[in-house]
């Protein structure tokens, strides 16, 4: 069993062996593999085939093993290494701690969103994009989006997905407008701004972090451990109000072979949704 920390809590030599252990991965061609895998994964209500990563029940226990997978390779380079949240409710300005020098490095400059600071920046000859959706080969952030500005989503808004009683609803992709994953997933046309949550919080960041290669900035994980923990928090709150849909869709049904239930395997691992419904033998959040 380990600890997930908050990033604002880390030392400077735990923050400095997380990103260490990153650009290792990265200098081993191995990170490329999970900006490849999510970017797989990414499809969409009109897409044919099956939805495991988004707009999908299996958002959330998707995201979890993935993340397990990631934190897996940090610790075979360093096994004292884990993946630290970022509560975008609390740090919630490029001011923030997680985009210092000495961590995650800060916005892009203006003119093309390039990330010129910190350990990530392209001109410190570490950190190459190769898969992302454009040919740049350096990573882009637009922190607050300055030319129209957004904000990160705030605690009531939070709040507002944990007091979901229910986890999911038919038709189980982005058009639902009842339950917790797609409260927290942040899916809808009904709210301005559109992206809630989960969503929002890549359209903040910008650049990178707006495609479906987003894993190419390192604050991914730092997003979804958090992401990650809010849906412990709701278990917690609800635990009668299990994973939904429990039993495999009836083939007419439009869903049908396309969302995974409680019990069918997601790929590309064969683990269901059930095995991963708890954590708690594998690692702990300090909250």
């Amino acid at each position: 069993m380990y600890t997930r920390k908050n990033q604002r809590d880390l030392t400077g030599a735990e923050k400095r062996s997380f990103v260490s252990a990153v650009l290792e991965l990265k200098r081993t061609g191995e990170y490329e593999d999970f900006v490849r895998l999510h970017s797989q994964y990414n499809i969409a209500d009109a897409d044919s085939g099956p939805r495991a990563g988004h707009m999908t029940p299996s958002f959330f226990p998707w995201h979890r093993r993935f993340l397990l997978e990631f934190e897996r390779a940090l610790q075979r380079v360093d096994p004292g290494v884990t993946v630290p949240y970022w509560d975008w409710t609390t740090d919630n300005t490029p001011a923030a701690g997680l985009w210092a020098e000495d961590f995650l490095g800060g916005t892009g400059r203006s003119r093309d969103q390039q990330v010129t600071t910190g350990p990530f920046a392209y001109k410190a000859g570490n950190w190459t994009i190769r898969n992302g959706v454009t040919s740049g080969k350096f990573l882009t952030r637009d922190l607050g989006r300055p030319g129209s500005p957004i904000s990160l989503p705030g605690k009531d808004e939070l709040a507002s997905a944990l007091n979901e009683t229910v986890y999911d609803a038919d038709p189980w992709d982005s058009t639902v407008t009842t339950g917790f994953r797609n409260a927290l997933e942040g899916w809808s046309v009904r709210t301005v701004p559109r992206e809630r949550n989960h969503n929002r919080v890549h359209r903040w960041v910008g650049g990178a972090m707006l495609s479906a290669a987003s894993p190419n900035d390192p604050v991914f994980w730092l997003h979804h451990s958090f992401v990650d923990l809010v849906w412990d928090r709701w278990q917690r709150r609800h635990p009668d109000s299990g994973y939904l849909p429990r039993t495999k869709l009836r083939s007419g049904d439009p869903q049908g072979g396309r969302v995974m239930s409680l019990d069918e395997p997601l790929p590309p691992w064969n683990v269901k949704p059930s095995e991963l419904l708890d954590h708690g033998k594998l690692y702990r959040y300090a909250e």
